[in-house]
């Protein structure tokens, strides 16, 4: 299983700071001063918690003493939450023909409204064949037909535009409050 971090920052900890004066600042958030690196390690050392640069590149560098275990451990649930709570959205595409059955326009309907349900994005296309480019009018007027009985889950993004044989139209899914 892999691991993907949203924040990758790494932090100079306790030795590893090198600053000669630092800016201090406690556990509570409390501004304690400008201070050798070496007096607020020692500070740290007495708390048993750590000293974390926070901000290296101000002028003098931040530190905070902090129990970097407990930080660390509190980031990483952070961003297993984010992730879990994310929603990838993705376009779902319906085709359909200009002389599409009323059945099958009502199943095709039926998919898309899932879809927006779902919170996909939704591109209706309709494919003209032959003698059906001198029709489009009437795969326009089906894809007006299909955006007003979604009109309940989903706005249309792009209205029917023709490229080439087929007419598409993009939905989007109407937010909805948890």
């Amino acid at each position: 299983m892999e691991v993907y971090s949203i924040s990758s920052v790494t932090y100079q900890i306790n030795e590893e700071i090198k600053d000669k004066e630092i800016r201090l600042v406690d556990e509570e958030g409390a501004q304690l001063g400008i201070m050798l690196s070496s007096e607020a390690f020692q500070i740290a050392v007495d708390k048993e918690l750590d000293l974390v640069k926070i901000a290296p590149n101000s002028n003098p560098p931040v530190c905070k003493i902090m129990d970097y275990g407990k930080y660390r451990f509190e980031q990483t649930k952070r961003e297993k939450e984010a992730r879990r709570n994310q929603h990838i959205v993705e376009v779902k595409e319906m085709r359909m023909s200009p002389s599409i059955g009323d059945n099958d326009f009502k199943v095709k309907l039926d998919h898309g409204i899932r879809f927006l349900k779902n919170g996909d994005r939704l591109k209706v296309t309709i494919r003209f064949r032959g003698r059906e480019m001198a029709h489009t009018n009437i795969g326009e007027e089906l894809l007006k037909k299909y955006a007003a009985e979604c009109e309940e889950f989903g706005n249309v993004d792009k209205n029917p535009k023709l490229e080439g044989r087929y007419m598409s139209m993009f939905l989007t899914p109407k937010v909805t409050k948890r």
